[in-house]
């Protein structure tokens, strides 16, 4: 949902007065209640062919037929809920981009883009509009009370932060718990704090805990103590975070804190943090020639390789590379000189 952010703050700056709707799912709209232009509906996956015809219902009641709608997800529910929404104008993926019929509930496509971030095609959205996203800018609604409470969880006694988000929404996409704990303890030699975040999922306690068990030295263990509004606010408070390919990881990015993210089963040339990927893992391409038995460069853009095993193929020593390839590039704070552990 971040990625879809700079979009709204491009079509505000060219069209301040035109108001924006926004189908979105509950805990999408929990995180990005407050975006100032916006007017949220939201959509419960669960609630099938009934919850569509209400969104249908609500948005004629409210709107009537609007000017034109950016379908900008392609799975079938999707694009069929798409068809329940009033619009003279349906702007589409290119057909690369395509599939479960979504050209079918299109009449315009955005331009064709091989190798694109997610961020940036989506940004092209706006160009069958006449418009161009120039610039990037997120400015989450994130509420002072948000940031007042990510304060009070550690005391700045100089020390940098490492946070670590360990869980995906996808559990193929998650690293073993004793990998992040090895990191950690590496990440605490070196002088720096070290903080857990996470959701309220049995799978989030059970791999926090696995990591605080293993790690040699002390973490400060945050999972399911934040709220979606305060988790922007947690993430700006870090150094540098370290995850997976998760909603975390763009948060993050979006709140201008670097990321050390864990990729194999995913490109991060498509799905990294947008800003900077410099302190990145990329197994991508071994992976595809492990399970797919061709290069990365020979896969469908967007191709996932969600496979038992496929995270096993980031090492420790890869996270302990990108970790250093950070501390050597801003000295300093994130040298940690002279922190005292706890």
């Amino acid at each position: 949902m971040t990625h879809v952010v700079p979009l709204v703050r491009t079509l505000r700056s060219a069209w301040p007065g035109v108001p924006l709707t926004w189908v979105i799912g509950r805990g999408e709209h929990r995180l990005l209640e407050g975006l100032e232009g916006v007017s949220f509906v939201e959509y419960d996956k669960k609630s099938g062919l009934r919850g569509m015809l209400g969104i249908r219902r609500e948005l004629q009641r409210g709107h009537g037929r609007f000017d034109a709608l950016l379908q900008m997800q392609v799975a079938g529910r999707a694009n069929l809920l798409s068809a329940f929404i009033p619009a003279r104008t349906r702007v589409g993926y290119d057909r690369a981009r395509s599939k479960d019929g979504h050209g079918l509930f299109v009449d315009t496509r955005i331009p064709a883009r091989p190798g694109q971030h997610v961020l940036d095609a989506i940004g092209s959205f706006c160009e069958p509009l006449g418009l161009r996203q120039q610039a990037v800018r997120w400015d989450l609604p994130v509420p002072a009370a948000a940031h007042e409470w990510a304060a009070a969880q550690w005391d700045d006694d100089g020390r940098p932060v490492l946070m670590v988000s360990p869980c995906s929404s996808h559990v193929l996409r998650n690293w073993e718990p004793a990998r992040h704990a090895a990191l950690a303890s590496h990440a605490l030699r070196q002088g720096w704090r070290v903080v857990l975040c996470g959701g309220r999922s049995a799978l989030e306690r059970q791999t926090a805990d696995a990591i605080v068990a293993a790690t040699a030295g002390p973490v400060l263990d945050l999972v399911g103590k934040d709220t979606l509004k305060q988790l922007p606010a947690l993430l700006a408070r870090a150094d540098l975070l370290v995850t997976p390919d998760s909603g975390p990881m763009h948060i993050a990015n979006a709140m201008g804190t670097r990321v050390l993210g864990l990729h194999a089963a995913s490109n991060p040339e498509r799905s990294g943090p947008y800003s900077d990927r410099r302190y990145c893992v990329d197994r991508y391409d071994e992976a595809a020639r492990r399970y797919l038995g061709r290069p990365a460069a020979g896969l469908r853009w967007g191709t996932k390789i969600e496979r038992p095993g496929v995270m096993d193929l980031v090492t420790v020593d890869d996270a302990v590379a990108a970790f250093e390839r950070y501390r050597a590039d801003h000295p300093g704070r994130a040298q940690g000189e002279g922190a005292p552990l706890e």
